[in-house]
């Protein structure tokens, strides 16, 4: 009969702390296919990579998320009615200056920045959420300028 290690309290209360110059070699890099694929639902696993919520170094206080790359951001599907109800608000500071745009607007000018507010939006409000979001890149087509690294498909279609 094999003995089994019983955890101890102690044991539960160990932290991984790992050295932030380590977490910047350990970086992955991720690569999806937008299209076809829905809204939020891309959008909360784009999240999570950009956090590092995967890892199990995950730290509140530390930027050890992962590099997204997503292809074909122009072909993202919603579900219901969203493309008429749907509005995105920008406010420049003066009265009455609040202007709205419908999320089919938005698909005919910049289909990238749908799925950025998305993931923007799920990312925590802190200093740490401007250089997660430098670690997203989005692309309309399906060639981006990171064909020559090693990608790992997020996704599996």
């Amino acid at each position: 009969m094999t003995a089994v290690h019983k955890l101890t309290k102690r044991d539960l209360n160990q932290t991984v702390h790992v050295h932030p110059e380590q977490m910047q070699k350990d970086r992955e890099r991720y690569i999806v296919d937008a299209s076809g694929q829905t809204l939020g639902r891309l959008a909360v696993e784009i999240a999570k990579r950009l956090n590092g919520k995967h890892k199990p170094t995950h730290s509140q206080f530390w930027d050890n998320g992962d590099y997204v790359v997503v292809t074909n951001a122009d072909k993202i599907s919603t579900t219901g009615y969203k493309l008429e109800a749907k509005k995105y608000f920008r406010y420049s500071g003066y009265k009455g200056n609040v202007k709205s745009r419908t999320l089919k607007e938005m698909y005919a000018e910049k289909p990238q920045d749908i799925l950025m507010f998305a993931v923007r939006g799920m990312l925590p409000k802190n200093k740490l959420r401007a250089n997660k979001m430098k670690r997203l890149k989005l692309f309309v087509g399906a060639d981006h300028p990171y064909a020559n690294l090693t990608l790992t498909p997020l996704l599996d279609a």
